[in-house]
């Protein structure tokens, strides 16, 4: 059922997220005082899911006119401060009204 690549993989895969896991806290016995550097680590999360999930809404449609609304209904509704519910049924019902505006033309 599996090949030898695979448990390969496996190990690799394994090994990398054990070192990303193990090296801060032997290399950062001390707590961490510099302002610059706790803001950074703060941030990193933020800009990683970004990286992730921005890239990812724009092609997950068939066009990329209705991805660019949905990403535009998710936009304005997070500005005005709604719940992530209303944020994702906004821009899916933005991206809905489009391809359906796409099939009838």
């Amino acid at each position: 059922m599996f090949d030898a690549k695979f448990f390969i993989y496996l190990a690799v895969m394994a090994g990398v997220t054990y070192l990303i896991r193990m090296i801060p806290l032997v290399l950062f016995k001390k707590k961490i005082t510099n302002k610059f550097f706790l803001s950074l680590l703060h941030y990193i999360p933020y800009a990683v899911l970004s990286a992730m999930t921005v890239p990812a809404a724009f092609f997950a449609t068939d066009h990329i006119l209705s991805a660019v609304i949905g990403v535009l209904f998710a936009l304005i509704l997070a500005y005005k401060n709604k719940s992530l519910i209303i944020v994702a049924a906004g821009a899916t019902v933005g991206v809905l009204l489009t391809e359906l505006i796409y099939l009838m033309v």
